[in-house]
């Protein structure tokens, strides 16, 4: 059987948008790419089995149908990059015309490539800003696929995107992918609603059309015990947690409902505590807030120790000394430096010697791996930077092992990030075999094409399904795979791996549901081949009359031999229980992911899933009245859009261009305002001649008070001096809680912006509420009062150097960094403006383009 389905030789597709010869053809991805074309879809395929395929037989049919755009949405610059390599390689069209954008184009630039490109990768921010500022259009884009389909939740970009593509597209469709969306049915439905998804396709490597492509994945979880060194270590950091513990129950609070108190359970305490802050919370309340800073500071010391390793507990242990020794110490963090057991904790770990046995069976298990096979490619994946460097460190010392670091671009206390060209470079090296070990944090999880990794080795579990499924799929691409997961016996590490394992059996149980649910109707077998003979998909035979799908509409695909066909079984899932499930999880903060793994709520009214018992079907309904709940509540954004405001006065705001990674010029999009976005010196918004609003969320109040860098009353002073009307906008409720702050500091700071400096101060608890209370501005000021729109005002130079700074820095495309650069090298802003463009490009910075620039400023007649 297996030969007549799948040759020796496999045939390729032929479709007149695709090149021949250079994409196989297999029927589980014929398959779903038929489903997909019956409406926009979201797909659920392993790793390493071909989404881009998919995507590509999709793109393909839109096209040729449809005509116009494609675009084709991932996270992160190296997967663009990625993907535009893919599609520039497989599709016949003009290379000119397949096209990148990440943020390293200019706007400008994107604006004219866009015109001209037929089929756009791009990452959402970019494609987000564009919208926004009105530098391109979706109103003929026939197609959208987005990648990594699982971020569409919350504010992500995806949801923004798609929600202004059904609005304003002629003929449009989505494609979403993913090899995880989830384990709960909510997250799973808010996905499938952001996205508009009216079809659910399910692949898993059970099935029989695709179990012949997968290759075997060992998969491995070893045990290791804790030392006792750290053992007793661990036992200090307990007593203080116990501590303080007693201390919270005295207050009369709790913490977690058993005798163990997870980091959740300190999340949820912390957010009681602030929302009994807001409505006048006695001292007891402050008490207790401080109390709880101190125990998940001691909780992250216990994970370190338990599940990283000495040096790890010790670079953290020595950063809280450190910041409890500074002026600006909180009174947590002093407290807890001084107690009796944290000073014996920070003792021990300085003069224990002894590693953590990860460590060393991490080093035996790559080098076996590298020895048994010297072409061997290995990721080690961590949680922490700090543990990458020191697995780096560690294997570096072993022969034949060429391991390096690959981590996001953040920066963090003393190390700074990878850009995203390091990030590129890296990966081509190690593809090369330049390095054979990749230690990695999360940043590696996604979508990134490392097709011979041997080994995939994770040096602690990680308590998300999605993350866990994307780590193991590094894996077993090509060729057999493995995967070890190194556990820490009687620790959080073995909580986390069972959580994992659970959730990725509830997904596939969900995805089972959500398929019955929103798949292809009225289709008996929906995933035999033959009801695609009459879409491009290959063979010189033509299908017969009578298998003639309701895909007739795209009759550019040539057909498939309806025999072979015939013998694929499928169309619902296949039993799971079988199915390798391995997954470890995570605790604190990790890197480059945008989504919790606390379950969403999703308000999803249309999907209606069979739960699997009845404690979880309790829970479910329990969720649901909660969200009836949130329905009922009226917010401020849904007054601005029942207002009905007539469009002969359509009211306008300048928004900073650095607010736009925000969500409240999108909210503002969606209240029907006309944004104008410029780069502005004083406030965050400007809704008329007179009034200006400088936004800050509670977090970047509270650290304003204490740093001085930040100097939140000089840009008031600014905002006050220029504008007759200034805002102040805070936002958040956590104002008296972001930070260790006594509260009477924050009230007299706020007295002071109010008196002294005659500022307005509004609150908002959030990004939406800010913008409805900025169109309600906009609406006093342009509609009432008449005013005009007029952003001015600079900020205040204190000195001549500065001035002379400004002056050069106004001209377009001159940065600061550039503009002294220029006055060191002329000497003054006279000579820099006499200077022609051959002696500017003399200068560091300063290139062709600038320089050209300059001189068209400085001698261009003026038009006003």
């Amino acid at each position: 059987m297996k030969e007549s389905l799948f040759p020796e030789k496999p045939e390729c597709m032929k479709h007149p948008l695709i090149k021949p010869d250079t994409v196989e053809q297999r029927l589980y991805q014929l398959n779903l790419a038929g489903e997909a074309l019956k409406g926009s879809s979201l797909v659920v395929l392993p790793t390493g089995l071909g989404k881009t395929i998919i995507a590509l037989f999709v793109i393909a049919s839109r096209l040729q149908r449809f005509g116009g755009k494609a675009l084709i949405l991932s996270p992160t610059k190296p997967l663009v990059e990625q993907h535009a390599a893919f599609f520039k390689k497989v599709m016949a069209l003009p290379e000119e015309e397949v096209l990148a954008f990440t943020g390293s184009i200019s706007p400008a630039e994107r604006e004219r490539l866009w015109e001209q490109g037929k089929l756009i990768v791009s990452t959402p921010q970019v494609i987000e800003n564009d919208i926004l500022t009105r530098r391109i259009s979706l109103e003929n884009v026939s197609h959208i696929t987005f990648d990594e389909a699982h971020r569409a939740v919350g504010n992500y970009a995806y949801t923004f995107i798609a929600e202004k593509y059904f609005e304003s597209a002629k003929n449009p469709h989505v494609l979403g992918i993913t090899a995880s969306p989830g384990s709960s049915d909510e997250k799973i439905s808010e996905v499938c609603e952001a996205l508009h998804v009216q079809n659910v396709a399910v692949k898993t490597e059970k099935d029989r059309d695709v179990r012949p492509y997968v290759q075997e994945k060992e998969i491995e979880w070893l045990q290791v015990n804790l030392p006792a060194e750290m053992a007793e270590i661990r036992s200090y950091l307990e007593k203080i947690f116990d501590d303080r513990l007693a201390i919270i129950r005295n207050l009369g609070f709790s913490a977690g409902s058993g005798k163990y108190v997870s980091k959740k359970d300190l999340l949820l305490l912390q957010k009681k505590l602030q929302g009994e802050i807001r409505v006048g919370g006695d001292p007891a309340v402050f008490s207790a807030m401080s109390v709880v800073a101190e125990m998940m500071k001691v909780n992250h010391a216990v994970e370190m120790v338990e599940t990283q390793g000495i040096e790890a507990l010790r670079k953290y242990l020595e950063k809280l000394d450190a910041e409890a020794s500074s002026s600006k110490a909180s009174k947590a963090a002093k407290r807890l430096m001084d107690d009796l057991y944290m000073r014996k904790t920070l003792y021990r770990a300085k003069e224990c010697e002894v590693e953590h046995p990860k460590l060393e069976l991490a080093r035996r298990i790559v080098c076996e791996q590298l020895e048994g096979n010297p072409d061997s490619r290995v990721i080690v994946f961590t949680n922490y930077r700090d543990s990458a460097e020191m697995v780096v460190n560690a294997l570096s010392r072993v022969s034949g092992v060429n391991p390096v670091r690959f981590v996001g671009q953040g920066s963090r206390h003393k190390d700074k990030g990878l850009t995203q060209k390091q990030q590129v470079e890296i990966l081509e090296r190690f593809r090369a075999g330049e390095y054979n070990a990749l230690v990695a944090t999360s940043v590696a999880e996604e979508g990134l094409d490392i097709p011979a990794t041997d080994l995939v080795l994770f040096y602690e579990p990680v308590p998300s399904e999605i993350r866990s499924i994307q780590r193991k799929g590094r894996t077993g691409r090509q060729h057999k795979g493995r995967v070890t997961v190194l556990v820490t016996k009687g620790t959080r590490d073995e909580a986390y791996y069972w959580s994992s394992k659970n959730k990725e059996k509830r997904m596939l149980n969900s995805m089972h549901g959500l398929e019955a649910v929103l798949g292809p109707k009225n289709v008996k077998k929906s995933s035999e081949l033959s009801d695609f003979d009459s879409v491009s998909f290959i063979s010189d035979s033509k299908p017969e009359s009578k298998q003639n799908t309701k895909l007739d509409s795209y009759p550019e695909f040539q057909g498939i031999e309806s025999e072979s066909m015939d013998k694929i079984e499928s169309g619902s899932l296949e039993n799971t229980e079988d199915f390798p499930i391995t997954d470890f999880g995570d605790p604190g903060k990790t890197e480059g992911k945008n989504g919790k793994d606390s379950e969403i709520i999703s308000h999803t009214k249309d999907i209606k899933l069979q739960k699997n018992s009845d404690e979880i079907g309790k829970k479910e309904e329990n969720e649901k009245d909660y969200a009836n709940i949130k329905e009922k509540q009226k917010t401020l954004v849904d007054f601005g859009t029942a207002s009905g405001e007539s469009s002969d006065s359509l009211l306008k705001i300048i928004i900073d261009h650095r607010e736009t990674k925000s969500g409240v010029a999108k909210t503002l999009d969606r209240l029907g305002m006309e944004l104008r976005f410029m780069a502005l010196e004083i406030g965050d918004y400007i809704v008329s001649d007179r009034l200006a609003v400088e936004r800050k969320r509670t977090d970047d109040f509270a650290c304003s008070l204490i740093d001085g860098k930040r100097n939140l009353f000089a840009q008031l002073s600014d905002l006050a001096r220029v504008y007759e009307k200034p805002v102040l906008i805070i936002e958040g409720e956590d104002l008296f809680t972001s930070r260790q702050i006594n509260p009477n500091a924050i009230y007299g700071s706020l007295a002071s912006i109010a008196i002294d400096f005659g500022v307005s101060i509004l609150y908002s608890r959030d990004e939406e509420e800010t913008a409805s209370i900025l169109k309600i501005l906009a609406k006093r000021e342009q509609t009432e009062n008449k005013r005009e729109i007029n952003p001015h005002g600079k900020k205040s130079a204190s000195t001549l150097a500065e001035q002379q700074e400004y002056l050069i820095s106004s001209i377009s495309n001159i940065g600061p960094k550039a503009a002294r650069n220029l006055l060191s090298y002329f000497g003054s802003v006279e000579a820099v403006m006499r200077a022609d463009i051959e002696e500017l490009k003399k200068v560091k910075q300063i290139g062709p383009k600038t320089a050209a620039r300059i001189r068209e400023v400085l001698e261009s007649p003026y038009k006003g």
